[in-house]
């Protein structure tokens, strides 16, 4: 394959050798688990079943279609952003990156720690279709868009959260501040990337070379030297893709505040402003980010709907039924994640197997 054409490898998951530090986390996971499976108790019994019985009529099958329906529509914003992440002469369809996120989510969801594999099972689905290599290379290219739509998304739910209550005026010039910064963050990342100036890893390799932080920077300089090249690479050869991929993640976190939207609808009396949805699925999505290692955030997810609703006055029987509405709509679409992955006869094992040998192939 030629200099246009090379696929950049990456590692994109956890290094052998950080085994014992995995066993950790997977340990981390579990106690935070069975937390979530207390908390969600908790949430259910201080609501009353009845209640959240009597919300989730409210919202009646068709209205848990259009539910579904909306989720639907995020996903295949997610497979158009990755379908486009793919390099030359390699090519995905959308029918090849749909099923392969719906699985991805899927194990995500279901198991803890899922994330660390879901990346590896979206390339693992695919590879029928293109090389591993491309299809891992792809993944992590569409996941760098993601996050830094999803960074903003964060960043500005924040701040229209802390707005809407009374605070001092010095908070409020720090919160205008903090906006400004990330703005110029934006702009300044816009223009490394056009410039292509490995700025990241010269700092990183600087830090190194002084000796501060160099058991961590052993490693992480060259995956933030990866890092770089990926985006690059991606941009030198396909810059109008930019704009397309960005508009699908956006597009993502809109039908978020309008699936957040229009069960507010059901379950309030009263219309709820857009305000009040994007301020609840910035929380939520801000819970997702951290929580993720806990199988379908249970628990979590509805303290935190909980804790929005309360402080917006709404009600917090509301925000804990929307999570657990919301965790119906999560169940149903790992069980189709599940099927997939039977049909096509995919296994975890199998998935890990494979993320262990592209690791070590990586590091050779």
């Amino acid at each position: 394959m030629n200099s246009q054409t090379e696929i950049p490898n990456s590692k994109f998951q956890i290094p052998n050798s950080n085994q014992k530090h995995l066993n950790r986390l997977k340990i981390i996971a579990i106690l935070f688990t069975l937390s979530g499976i207390g908390l969600f108790a908790y949430f259910v019994y201080s609501v009353g079943l009845q209640e959240i019985l009597a919300g989730v009529a409210k919202i009646g099958f068709g209205g848990f279609l259009i539910i579904l329906l909306i989720y639907l529509v995020r996903i295949i914003s997610r497979a158009t952003a990755w379908k486009l992440s793919v390099y030359e002469p390699y090519k995905l369809d959308l029918r090849d990156t749909l099923p392969a996120v719906i699985i991805g989510e899927a194990l995500s969801s279901l198991i803890p720690l899922g994330i660390l594999v879901s990346g590896t099972t979206k390339a693992v689905a695919v590879r029928k279709r293109v090389p591993l290599v491309v299809g891992l290379s792809s993944v992590a290219t569409e996941n760098i868009f993601y996050s830094f739509a999803t960074g903003l998304f964060i960043c500005f739910g924040a701040a229209a959260f802390l707005r809407s209550f009374p605070l001092a005026e010095g908070f409020i010039i720090t919160i205008d501040v903090l906006i400004g910064a990330i703005f110029l963050l934006i702009f300044f990342g816009i223009f490394v990337i056009v410039r292509q100036w490995h700025f990241a890893s010269e700092f990183c390799q600087w830090l190194y070379e002084k000796g501060i932080g160099r058991r961590f920077l052993e490693t992480g300089r060259s995956q933030v030297r990866l890092f770089e090249n990926l985006i690059y690479g991606f941009y030198r050869q396909y810059p109008r893709r930019f704009l397309p991929i960005i508009l699908c993640q956006i597009a993502y976190h809109l039908l978020g505040i309008l699936e957040a939207w229009f069960i507010l609808n059901r379950l309030n009396n009263m219309i709820p402003s857009f305000y009040t949805a994007f301020l609840l699925e910035s929380i939520s999505r801000i819970i997702t980010i951290f929580f993720k290692f806990v199988p379908f955030v249970i628990g979590v997810d509805e303290a935190g709907a909980q804790f929005v609703t309360e402080t917006l006055a709404i009600g917090a029987s509301i925000g804990v039924t929307l999570a657990i509405i919301r965790k119906g709509r999560i169940i149903f679409w790992t069980a189709i994640g599940l099927m997939l992955i039977i049909k096509r006869g995919l296994s975890l094992k199998e998935i890990t197997e494979i993320r262990n040998n592209s690791d070590e192939t990586n590091t050779n």
